[in-house]
């Protein structure tokens, strides 16, 4: 054998090491991920084709029986039209709002940092704490909000406790709660796009709202994506201020699939009809994400 033979042999051992030592270091991620992911993810889909109550050991094969029902029952379809309605209304204003105040924070004036502050800490307050906070506040008698209605010489509203109104609630309390956290994600794209393009349109002639529209918003897509896109899988995931503001009423006019998923699972004990209502969640948000990604694809200037 000669010298570039053995170089070539020296070389594979060195891989082969390299990918070893590689390996040896991910196995943490993979066996974390073989316990907390693929395992649930497996046995829950086991379950939804299975007719299992937890309180019984035995469970029978149904096939495709759990998902079949899901289409013949009425408060599922309820859910699911809620679910949509909620993920509308909350993606749209939280998308709004936190562009809005992305804005109005992208400026270099004493105090900003607290201003940003402010706008983003109720993120990282609790999602039962907020709710609870607020089913106070949409207390008919004594809440604030009702309070300033009354001040202005309007009339209270029975937030909570009106179904045309329950689910409206509901979202305003969310936008609140999460405006912060994408304004962040809407303040880091407005940062990252160069001053001197707003400088040479203005140089041009261009007002500030052209400038907005024809250079900001256009730089900002892949920031919009990623927030519509957040959003979505968030919205479509709600149930901390469901449980504790709504569970689910007025006349189910605030039920959710999560929520619907929960009802099922841990008030009748139904796991595998559950486990059918958790993968179909999966699927919508799939489908929805993937959507998102093919009309926004060719907008996305990176």
């Amino acid at each position: 054998m000669g010298v570039k033979g053995l170089s070539r042999q020296r070389n594979k051992l060195y891989d082969r090491e390299q990918i070893r030592v590689g390996y040896t270091f991910l196995s943490p991620v993979f066996l974390w991920m073989a316990v907390f992911v693929i395992f649930p993810v497996s046995f829950a889909f086991y379950l939804s084709l299975h007719d299992w109550n937890i309180l019984s050991a035995e469970h029978s094969y149904v096939g495709l029986g759990n998902y079949l029902e899901l289409l013949r029952t009425p408060d599922f379809l309820v859910a699911l039209k809620n679910t949509i309605y909620f993920t509308a209304g909350n993606v749209f204003f939280t998308m709004v709002l936190s562009l809005i105040v992305a804005v109005l924070l992208n400026r270099k004036i004493r105090g900003i940092a607290f201003l940003r502050g402010l706008y983003y800490s109720p993120v990282v307050v609790s999602v039962i704490a907020a709710a609870t906070v607020w089913t106070y506040i949409y207390d008919p008698q004594f809440g604030t909000l009702n309070s300033l209605l009354r001040l202005i010489h309007l009339p209270a509203l029975p937030w909570l406790a009106d179904p045309a109104w329950a689910m409206p609630a509901v979202i305003i309390m969310s936008v609140w709660k999460n405006t912060g956290y994408y304004m962040v994600i809407y303040l880091a794209g407005l940062q990252g796009i160069p001053e001197s393009y707003h400088e040479a349109a203005k140089v041009d002639g261009a007002t500030p709202w052209q400038c907005f529209w024809y250079i900001t918003w256009p730089l900002l897509m892949p920031s919009t994506m990623l927030v519509v896109i957040m959003a979505l899988i968030h919205s479509f995931q709600v149930f901390g201020q469901i449980y504790v503001m709504t569970a689910g009423g007025p006349v189910n006019s605030t039920l959710v699939l999560v929520y619907y998923l929960y009802q099922q699972a841990f008030v009748y004990f139904r796991m595998g009809y559950a486990s059918a209502v958790g993968f179909v969640i999966f699927i919508v948000i799939f489908i929805a994400t993937f959507i998102q990604f093919r009309l926004m694809d060719r907008k996305i200037q990176f």
